[in-house]
């Protein structure tokens, strides 16, 4: 048999086989608000910010619920000298784009310093940490993608569920929202 014609049949009776099975494909259901919106500057989507620590503070620009999970997006304001401990997501790539300000971060065995109008991206199961390092406000825009449970996660935090616990149950709460500590945070001195 010619190699055109073996490859013609396979197509043929390829796509005839398969067809009985595309219904049995996971759909996912778009619930999804296709209402356009807009959030202004220094506000919440929801005018509920999330209040993380002392004076560190997530605006929601776009929520979970109106990608249907495909992304989340925040900006964050912080005050103090510091940032999360190197951890990584299970599942979410998370990109990062100053505002205003500077940063250190370490993002797998990369570091980088970045201030306003510099970006960087962490891909899932890559571990990572940024400190802000300058004195004054910063602000960044923080981006989940897929979205996943970190909305919910900065909304637990927010609330002080996640300060009521002992290590090991903070561990198994950032555990269920796709979230691994592998190590300390950065120091905020600029490298």
């Amino acid at each position: 048999m010619k190699r055109s014609s073996f490859l013609k049949m396979f197509v043929a009776v390829g796509s005839t086989i398969a067809m009985p099975f595309t219904g049995f494909a996971k759909r996912k259901e778009n619930n999804r608000n296709n209402t356009p919106f807009g959030v202004a500057a220094g506000k919440d989507r929801f005018d509920k910010p999330f209040n993380l620590f002392e004076g560190d503070t997530f605006y929601t620009k776009v929520s979970t619920k109106d990608t249907d999970g495909d992304m989340y997006i925040f900006e964050s304001t912080r005050v103090e000298k510091r940032g999360p401990p190197l951890h990584y997501h299970y599942s979410q790539d998370e990109w990062w784009y100053i505002l205003e300000g500077e940063f250190i971060f370490k993002i797998g065995e990369e570091s980088f310093k970045g201030k306003a109008g510099d970006s960087f991206f962490g891909p899932r199961r890559i571990p990572h940490a940024f400190a802000k390092v300058n004195e004054g406000n910063v602000r960044m825009l923080i981006t989940f993608q897929p979205a996943g449970k970190m909305e919910l996660f900065f909304n637990s935090v927010s609330e002080g569920v996640n300060n009521t616990f002992s290590e090991k149950e903070k561990l198994e709460i950032r555990k269920d929202h796709g979230v691994k500590i592998v190590g300390p945070a950065l120091t905020h001195q600029k490298t």
